[in-house]
C-alpha cells in the first residue's frame, strides 16, 4: 500500500521553533495540482515528552484553534524540554468553512479513524494523524466544544478504559487541565473516532467540551488558554507551577443522561446549563413550527443531577440532542 501522500513543509525532529504546513495534494477545478496547507508548528527543546495538541477536530468550534494559535506565537523553545506538536485546525477544510464536517467530501474527522492514505482528503488526515504523528506523541489534547448545534458547561474529560492505570493518568491529565468542571464521559458513538485511536496506542489523553453555538467566549478562550499551558506542565514539558482553581467532577455513568427528541419544532429549554435538575423533572419543549392553537410536547430528565449540555439552535428535529444531565460525583 502507498504510503500517506501527507508531507510537513518544516522538521518534525529539530530543535527551535517550527511553523509551516502539512502539505496535503488535492487536484480540484481550480488547481490541478493544488494542496490542502494545514497549519503546524513543532516548537522543541532537547530529549523530553511529546505532546500533540489539536483544535477544530469538528471545523465549527473555536477555542481549540484560539487557544493554541496563541500558544504558537508564545511558547519559545526555553521555556520547554521536550516537544509541542501544534495544529491548531485538525480538519482544516471544515475549519476554513465554518462546518462540523468538511465541504470537500462531508467527513467527520471525529467519525474517520484509522483513516486511509488512499482515502478521501478527511480519510489521509486522519491516517497521518494515526501512523505519524500519534506513535511520537506522550501525551495528546484535543479540544472540542458544541459546535453550532449543542453548548456545554465547560470541561475537561477523560473515557473509562480498560486499562486502568491508563485512565487514572488521563483523569490527573485531566484534573491538571482545571476546568470549571472535570467529567468521566460517555460517548454516543465511539466508531472513528480520534479519542479512540489515541486511547488504543496507549496515549494519555484529554478532551474538552467548553462552550458551544458556533463561537467561543473570553471565558472559554480563557479555560482553553489556561488548561493547554497546565498540561504541558503536568507532562513535564513546560516548566513552571499549575494554575489552579476549584474544579467539580461529573460522571456519565449510562445512557439515562442523555434526552433526545423525538419531534420536530420549535426547542425550548426548560434549564440551564448548570442547573441542578431531578429525575422527571421538564428539562424541555418542542413547540410544533407549523400551526397555533396546539400545547407543546414535554421532555424529562431520566435521572437526577446537572444539566451540562443542551441543544442550541432554536429548531429541533427527531434525533437531536436535546439535553444531557451528568451527576456529580
Amino acid at each position: 500500500m502507498a504510503g500517506n501522500p501527507i508531507v510537513p513543509t518544516i522538521p518534525l525532529h529539530e530543535d527551535g521553533a517550527h511553523h509551516g504546513f502539512l502539505r496535503l495534494p488535492y487536484s480540484r477545478d481550480d488547481s490541478a495540482w493544488g494542496s490542502v496547507m494545514i497549519p503546524i508548528t513543532v516548537i522543541k527543546n532537547g530529549v523530553g515528552p511529546t505532546a500533540l495538541l489539536t483544535g477544530a477536530n469538528h471545523g465549527d468550534e473555536y477555542e481549540g484553534p484560539i487557544a493554541l494559535m496563541e500558544l504558537a506565537v508564545t511558547l519559545k523553545p526555553e521555556d520547554i524540554e521536550g516537544r509541542v506538536i501544534i495544529v491548531p485546525a485538525m480538519n482544516y477544510p471544515a475549519f476554513r468553512a465554518g462546518t462540523r464536517t468538511s465541504p470537500i467530501d462531508r467527513g467527520n474527522m471525529n467519525r474517520s479513524f484509522p483513516g486511509s492514505p488512499s482515502g478521501t482528503v478527511t480519510e489521509k488526515i486522519a491516517d497521518y494523524f494515526q501512523t505519524v504523528l500519534l506513535p511520537e506523541a506522550s501525551i495528546v489534547l484535543d479540544f472540542h466544544s458544541g459546535g453550532k448545534t449543542l453548548d456545554f458547561i465547560p470541561f475537561a474529560s477523560a473515557h473509562v478504559l480498560e486499562n486502568k492505570e491508563q485512565q487514572a493518568a488521563c483523569v490527573a491529565a485531566v484534573e491538571a487541565f482545571n476546568a470549571p468542571y472535570s467529567m468521566i464521559m460517555l460517548e454516543i458513538d465511539t466508531v472513528g473516532m480520534y479519542d479512540t485511536s489515541v486511547e488504543d496506542q496507549g496515549k494519555v489523553f484529554v478532551t474538552t467540551e467548553l462552550g458551544g453555538g458556533g463561537t467561543s467566549t473570553a471565558r472559554s478562550n480563557a479555560i482553553a488558554k489556561k488548561g493547554v499551558r497546565n498540561v504541558l506542565k503536568h507532562a513535564g514539558i513546560m516548566k513552571g507551577e499549575l494554575e489552579t482553581a476549584p474544579s467539580v467532577m461529573l460522571d456519565m455513568p449510562d445512557d439515562d443522561c442523555f434526552v433526545f427528541s423525538q419531534d420536530e419544532g420549535v426547542f425550548e429549554a426548560m434549564k440551564n446549563l448548570g442547573d441542578p435538575v431531578a429525575k422527571g423533572e421538564l428539562v424541555a419543549r418542542v413547540w410544533p413550527a407549523d400551526r397555533t392553537g396546539r400545547p407543546p410536547i414535554d421532555y424529562r430528565a431520566n435521572r437526577a443531577g446537572m444539566l451540562v449540555s443542551r441543544h442550541c439552535p432554536g429548531l429541533i428535529k427527531p434525533g437531536d440532542c436535546m439535553a444531557v444531565v451528568a451527576v456529580t460525583v
